[in-house]
């Protein structure tokens, strides 16, 4: 994953290295309104995924057209990507048990973003109103909440639990999706859509464990 991270760095700084050295015709710039349901799940290297949770994500977002069917597209949003696991031996409540003996935890956990996602958009001739697009790149998403509920053997032992201390504050996913957009008056247009987020750090501070967190997100949107 290093490896990725590495290509698509480069492939930004070539992109900008591009825009410099080439004049570019102006193609426009879009912004708009973005909100979003999140269907999340956890995927820890020693333990369980339990299923899906839901999320919810909402924000700005906007394209700058640099060509007539490419567009460097970004976001700033708020992204709550939650999910539930069962992991053993999960700090902060083993170390406060008082036996050494390795317990599983059922897990909920429920994180809170600030997304900055850096994505290239590939799109169709626009032809009755309607476009459609593929997209591809790198989210970076900077933890601002981080709450869990816990429970070892039928005894609750976390309840909304604060756990901000245990989560990174820095996380790193790869997008690809597709979708289109639909004029509806003037310059305005309706953007819908379906992205796989692919997160690919270790989520958590406990060095003892690597815990990823993915989700699949409904895009809709307007652009004004």
């Amino acid at each position: 994953m290093k490896r990725i991270s590495i290509i698509l760095i480069l492939s930004v700084l070539s992109i900008g290295a591009w825009a410099q050295n080439f004049p570019i015709t102006n193609y426009g710039f879009r912004l708009g309104l973005t909100a979003t349901p999140t269907f999340g799940w956890i995927k820890p290297e020693q333990g369980k995924t339990d299923g899906i949770a839901l999320g919810f994500s909402y924000g700005l977002m906007g394209d700058f057209n640099f060509a007539p069917n490419y567009s460097f597209s970004t976001a700033l949003t708020i992204t709550s990507i939650n999910g539930k696991s069962t992991e053993a031996n999960v700090l902060p409540y083993y170390a406060t048990s008082s036996s050494t003996t390795p317990k599983a935890y059922d897990l909920k956990y429920k994180l809170q973003y600030v997304d900055l996602p850096l994505t290239i958009k590939l799109k169709t001739v626009k032809a009755d109103g309607k476009r459609w697009y593929g997209q591809f790149g790198l989210s970076n998403s900077f933890n601002i909440s981080a709450k869990q509920d816990a429970v070892t053997g039928g005894m609750v032992v976390g309840d909304n639990l604060n756990v901000s201390d245990n989560i990174k504050l820095y996380r790193a996913g790869l997008i690809i999706g597709g979708g289109g957009e639909f004029d509806i008056s003037g310059n305005t247009s309706i953007v819908a859509g379906l992205t796989f987020n692919n997160g690919f750090t270790n989520i958590v501070t406990d060095k003892a464990r690597d815990v990823r967190n993915h989700y699949l997100a409904l895009n809709f949107g307007v652009f004004f």
